[in-house]
């Protein structure tokens, strides 16, 4: 079943069995916020096991771009299209978001974004590769973000 993300009531639906949860929570509902304010789209994310088809393209993506595999479990995941950009994300168990930003034009930005919630460790399959760059949140208190260009096509 879907959820609608509240980002003015902040709540780890769908997220309990993360150690990191409120922090995770408070990831979510800041990109919630973000897509209302930017695009006045509504941030919904359905339980991992009806989002398959969103979680088994980032998937492909990390897989056949960067050789990454990540180890923790996804418990939500959503996709979408806002002006012209497909979004998907994906929330795992460990505390981590990812998210694919694939602009249809070709032309455009392609890339996957990486997002750690407060309180948890860089994960392995992560560590060596990026460079995490720290930002405050409201909603979320200290996210540490990477990201890298997407070069084939999705």
């Amino acid at each position: 079943m879907s959820y609608t993300v509240d980002f003015t009531t902040v709540s780890t639906v769908g997220l309990e069995s993360s150690p990191v949860a409120a922090a995770l929570a408070g990831l979510r509902a800041n990109e919630a916020r973000y897509f209302k304010n930017k695009y006045d789209h509504v941030f919904t994310v359905e339980p991992a096991s009806d989002a398959q088809a969103a979680i088994d393209w980032v998937h492909r993506i990390l897989k056949e771009e960067r050789d990454i595999v990540i180890s923790s479990r996804p418990l939500e995941a959503t996709a979408f299209e806002v002006e012209g950009i497909r979004m998907a994300y994906v929330f795992y168990e460990s505390g981590l978001s990812i998210n694919v930003m694939y602009t249809i034009d070709d032309a455009g930005k392609r890339a996957v974004g990486f997002k750690l919630s407060e309180g948890m460790d860089v994960p392995e399959e992560l560590a060596a590769k990026f460079k995490f760059a720290r930002q405050k949140s409201r909603l979320a208190g200290t996210i540490r973000g990477s990201y890298f260009v997407i070069k084939n096509e999705y």
